[in-house]
């Protein structure tokens, strides 16, 4: 269970781990970054538990890359869900108007119960949310897109380079076999 919150090693080797599989992508630069920002965007919104779907969803109508909109949504996690939440809520709320009950605190228990859940009573906490989460969404969908595209374009570059100088250096031929 630790490891589904917390990873193995340290963040940094984790967070070293996804730039290096986005950056390994086999995809235009356009794709990997517009997949990668997709998934940044899908974990603004609170359709919790559905980031990977929706995210997979806007890189398929996109034509980006559905690999990277995967690695992009590991920008939402247990650490960065309660700043993202509180401030789209923050957000919805003040474009929207109150969310709670005019303005009361949110009571969570009631939206944390299974027996008593129903759409009217989760809506005051929603609606708000969609509605900041798809404005923050948006903002870090292109915050993500044209430094990620920057960035790949210049490791696939490199990579390109160091490949055809690879291949235009001379061949060493084996050495004789001894008798």
């Amino acid at each position: 269970m630790r490891v589904a919150v917390w990873p193995r090693r340290s963040w940094s080797r984790s967070v070293n781990y996804v730039k290096k599989r986005v950056m390994r992508l086999r995809a235009t630069p356009h794709a990997i970054a517009a997949g990668f920002a997709a998934g940044v965007a899908a974990s603004f919104t609170p359709m919790i538990g559905l980031h990977f779907i929706l995210a997979a969803v806007i890189a398929w109508l996109s034509r980006a890359s559905i690999v990277a909109s995967a690695l992009g949504t590991f920008v939402g996690n247990p650490l960065t869900f309660p700043f993202i939440w509180g401030v789209t809520y923050a957000l919805g709320e003040k474009i929207v108007g109150a969310g709670g009950a005019h303005g009361s605190p949110v009571d969570l228990h009631k939206y944390l119960s299974w027996s008593e859940f129903s759409f009217e009573a989760v809506w005051p906490l929603f609606k708000p949310m969609l509605v900041g989460g798809l404005i923050l969404g948006t903002i870090s969908w292109i915050a993500f897109y044209f430094p990620i595209k920057a960035l790949v374009s210049g490791y696939q570059a490199r990579r390109n380079a160091h490949f055809a100088s690879k291949a235009e250096a001379p061949v060493r031929e084996a050495a004789p076999a001894a008798e």
